[in-house]
């Protein structure tokens, strides 16, 4: 068929969340939380095989790092999406700031320490054994409060700044390390010769929902529409990745990241796999993204009870469900 499309005609396909060619694409621009990498996999990979222009978008990643403020660009309205969580939704709220996750893409944050094997520290709580914990800022004040508080023997004497390096936890064979479950213990085998005791705080008891899509209340409220489609064309570019040909998208993420190696990119996909990061609890039967009141309301009392948030901050202002646990793009897995 020659010339223009009816009026219904794009209706039709605009209702179906298809693209009816590049000039009627909406623009989309998200902000990542860092330097490119496999933990952004869906997005590069819904950009790389069409799965966003087959929705009808044309999204621009907007790459996070040390010097980013994509969180702010978000407040600011210059972004329209950002890779936020639970934790910075809450305290937005708790700010009067009107963000809101519409989806979680990780069911369990990647946060992890790491301990040194043969040192007796087999177990979480074995942790309060160590020398010294080399934490950042974000953690000394958040999951090691709810230690403290859960676990007994963790004491603020143990606490050194990390500062991204894992020098200092090498030397010492007695101490221990946050990190994040897909990269730290990958350089550490690399750089110290051996693989370190993990314990992933989502598995012991501080769970967050992580790689959340935050968005204004406002964009939520005058365009749902286009919020379901990049919410479902991310969930379906995540399936992909995890599940299809990846290799466009790992290009991708090269190019943004040339510090990116195949071999990071490979442990950050086995390791998001095997601890369920996007796929577990109510992800495995109503999909990637799906978040739930329970869930959210269990960290928000995790956090009301080691005094991050006050008790009287609305926690249901810091996200909705309307938008996932809809099964989508669970057809994709193979």
């Amino acid at each position: 068929m020659h010339g223009k499309l009816t009026l219904g005609l794009i209706s039709a396909f605009c209702g179906l969340g298809l693209s009816v060619g590049a000039e009627a694409a909406d623009k989309v621009t998200f902000g990542t939380n860092w330097l490119a990498e496999a933990e952004h996999g869906g997005y590069y990979q819904a950009i790389a095989d069409g799965t966003y222009k087959k929705y009808g978008l044309d999204v621009t990643i907007v790459q996070g790092g040390p010097q980013a403020v994509n969180g702010a660009l978000l407040i600011a309205g210059k972004i329209d999406f950002y890779m936020g969580s639970s934790m910075g939704e809450l305290s937005a709220v708790e700010a009067g700031v009107p963000i809101t996750d519409v989806a979680a893409m990780f069911q369990k944050d990647p946060q992890v320490i790491l301990a040194h094997p043969g040192q007796g520290i087999d177990k979480f709580a074995d942790l309060a054994k160590a020398s010294t914990l080399f934490l950042g800022k974000e953690g000394y004040t958040t999951f090691f409060e709810w230690m403290k508080g859960n676990f007994q023997g963790f004491r603020d004497e143990q606490f050194k700044p990390y500062t991204f390096n894992p020098a200092p936890f090498l030397a010492d064979p007695k101490s221990a390390q946050q990190g994040y479950l897909t990269s730290e213990p990958y350089e550490i085998e690399k750089q110290g010769g051996f693989k370190p005791v993990v314990f992933l705080l989502a598995d012991e008891g501080f769970a967050p929902y992580s790689t959340t899509i935050a968005a204004q209340v406002s964009l939520v409220e005058k365009k749902p529409e286009l919020v379901q489609r990049f919410v479902d064309a991310s969930i379906e570019g995540w399936y992909n990745y995890l599940y299809g040909d990846n290799k466009a998208a790992n290009e991708a993420i090269k190019k943004d990241n040339p510090e990116m190696t195949d071999g990071q990119i490979a442990f950050s996909i086995a390791k998001m796999k095997e601890y369920g990061i996007l796929e577990s609890g109510e992800a495995l039967s109503k999909g990637i993204g799906c978040m739930t009141d329970e869930k959210y309301k269990a960290f928000f009392d995790t956090l009301v009870k080691i005094k991050v948030v006050k008790a009287d901050t609305d926690y249901k202002k810091a996200f909705t469900t309307k938008f996932v646990c809809k099964g989508v793009g669970l057809a994709l897995k193979k």
